[in-house]
């Protein structure tokens, strides 16, 4: 049967959450403004409206829309198109499962600027049939909402619907959509090991356990 696969970019497909990290510390820093431990879980699931507007109404980032994207771009951009690596196992899943006729689909909270010259860079852009930055509906990935229109741009049922993520909030989320659910292990979210695989249909710590 014809299954239809998610994925989160960020900390699941690609090992890229230290650069993604540091760009959005980079901005409170800029600004002496401190951070919870659990900041960077917080806005992961953001893509960039929602993120910006969180920074200014939350976090009291006095930046402009422009000044907080340029500050992303230059340290983000040039890293996602020339440094960051799929995680191991990932390009040899994402081969065997199109081999098989399944379909391939990304949602992430990073923008078609970072995800699209990472994914071709990594050859692995054209196995997916859709490229979805949460950009692109104006909802965070802690908005049932974005899931229900992916499954309705899918044009399937909610639990032939396979996300992976490695973020807890996006997985309960997905969860509550109806999706089904694979919790993948990433260093910046260690300390939610356990609760994410309470939350998760399935976890893996790496996708070479699914070869």
């Amino acid at each position: 049967m014809k299954k239809y696969y998610v994925f989160d970019l960020d900390g699941t497909l690609v090992d890229s959450m230290p650069v993604w990290s540091k760009s959005m510390i980079n901005i409170l820093d800029s600004q002496n403004i401190p951070y919870p431990d659990d900041f960077i879980v917080t806005i992961a699931t953001m893509g960039g409206k929602v993120c910006m507007n969180y920074f200014r109404e939350t976090m009291g980032v006095k930046l402009t829309d422009e000044q907080m994207i340029k500050m992303n771009d230059d340290y983000c951009t040039p890293r996602y198109r020339d440094e960051i690596p799929l995680k191991d196992g990932v390009k040899e899943f994402l081969f065997k499962i199109k081999k098989q006729g399944h379909s391939l689909n990304v949602l992430t909270a990073s923008p078609h600027k970072n995800l699209d010259p990472c994914l071709k860079r990594n050859g692995v852009f054209e196995l997916f049939d859709n490229l979805w930055s949460t950009d692109d509906f104006d909802l965070s990935k802690t908005d049932v909402a974005i899931y229900n229109k992916v499954v309705k741009s899918l044009n399937c049922k909610p639990k032939d619907v396979v996300f992976f993520d490695d973020n807890l909030n996006a997985l309960a989320t997905a969860k509550k959509a109806g999706l089904t659910t694979t919790g993948v292990y990433d260093v910046s979210s260690h300390a939610l090991t356990e609760k994410i695989k309470a939350t998760a249909d399935k976890y893996i710590f790496s996708f070479k356990e699914l070869l």
